[in-house]
């Protein structure tokens, strides 16, 4: 059985994982993967310093876990230690079914199957391995537990997840917007008829918190570069399949090419080899395929390899009005002035929406616990930062195309 390990973690300082059963699962090979998967996608392109990866924030998410339900506990509220177990073996697995470079390839590779799905396959095949309470995490993780707010801690608009990456982005981008106030958050929670919430005398933190992720969505994973830097390797990923599905001989790793030459469903991850091929996927399979590319005979798919390797990225334009002229116009000059073929115009010169929510009223939502016993959204509060106004999407245009 393996022993627990206490690791220095950058942003929080020692975290310890004293519970053989998570050790397990961090020294598991599909986990390890992990450490080859940038948490912020193609952000560094921006951001020098935001190279950290979804293994560290996978254990510093579920250090905050460790925390909230410490917390909790002095506070009254009951849970076994199985249920505490599988509540930081949900959070730790919570991101496993990213592919390379995360969301910034999140359709690219498999289309339409989200990476919630591919983690929970990778959930069942642990259980399948490991057993004990592997079973219990997947039910939190899929919202199938009674216990509804362990899984608010996992997935909710204040979960573990979100006060992680919130922190951990900005350290490593260097975006201090993005610094919360994580621990007096932690320090605040409480159940109320099963629900999580925050006491009120945190709902400055809370607010906070909303305001934090509404500012770094727009100032770092929102960027216009780093909009513009992931349309390309999307755009190149999706030009390699259109050469590979055409019969065109590509290089790429095995992983790789198996994903390149057949199209896959989420039904078909129910097979064990390909979750297997799967997980063999991350960002240097990726990088070393378009390093190569580089040199294709295709010059639409070595032109696009050769922006990204030399950072020649997109121009991106964000507008909240109409960008139809503009887009006509700089279709006209990549024609003109590019030697572009029509048909492989929108490679080079494309449009698309962005949206940013600051609270979505629609999705599991913060309640304040009042001293006075009552409950109320936060934004109810008096006076508050969060209101109704604000917590509807702002969405944004946005064209890129070539410098």
């Amino acid at each position: 059985m393996n022993k627990g390990k206490i690791i220095n973690d950058p942003v929080y300082g020692f975290i310890s994982f004293p519970e053989p059963e998570l050790m397990q699962i961090i020294e598991h090979p599909w986990f390890q993967r992990l450490r080859n998967i940038r948490q912020m996608g193609m952000a560094n392109l921006v951001y020098p310093g935001a190279v950290h990866t979804r293994f560290h924030h996978s254990m510093g998410a579920c250090h905050l876990m460790g925390i909230a339900l410490e917390k909790l506990k002095l506070k009254g509220v009951e849970f076994t230690e199985t249920e505490c177990v599988a509540a930081r073996i949900a959070i730790l697995l919570h991101d496993v079914g990213h592919g390379p470079f995360s969301h910034a390839l999140e359709h690219s590779l498999v289309e339409g199957v989200p990476h919630e799905t591919i983690s929970r396959f990778i959930m069942k095949s642990m259980e399948k391995e490991f057993g004990g309470p592997l079973d219990i995490a997947q039910q939190i993780f899929s919202h199938a537990y009674p216990k509804d707010y362990l899984h608010q801690l996992v997935s909710s608009q204040l979960d573990m997840d979100r006060m992680d990456y919130l922190n951990r982005d900005s350290f490593y981008s260097g975006v201090s917007e993005g610094v919360i106030g994580y621990d007096r958050i932690l320090q605040m929670l409480t159940v109320r008829n099963g629900e999580l919430m925050v006491e009120e005398k945190a709902v400055h933190s809370v607010e906070k918190f909303i305001i934090a992720r509404r500012l770094m969505y727009w100032q770092v994973y929102l960027h216009k570069t780093v909009l513009g830097a992931e349309h390309l390797i999307i755009n190149i990923l999706t030009r390699a399949k259109e050469l590979a599905r055409s019969g065109a001989d590509l290089f790429a790793t095995p992983a790789l090419r198996f994903f390149l030459y057949h199209p896959i469903s989420a039904i078909d991850f129910q097979d064990g080899d390909l979750l297997r091929v799967f997980c063999e996927l991350d960002d240097t399979d990726v990088l070393a395929s378009i390093k190569v590319w580089q040199s294709h005979k295709d010059p639409t798919l070595s032109k696009l390899c050769k922006m990204l390797i030399n950072r020649n990225l997109y121009k991106v334009t964000l507008s909240s009005s109409t960008i139809d002229e503009l887009l006509e116009e700089k279709q006209k000059l990549a024609l003109t002035k590019e030697g572009i073929t029509p048909e492989n115009l929108h490679y080079f010169v494309n449009s698309g929406s962005t949206t940013n929510n600051t609270y979505n009223i629609d999705d599991e939502r913060i309640y304040i616990a009042m001293k006075d016993g009552s409950v109320r959204d936060i934004s109810e509060m008096d006076d508050p930062l969060v209101n109704q106004t604000s917590a509807k999407p702002v969405l944004k245009n946005y064209i890129y195309y070539i410098r």
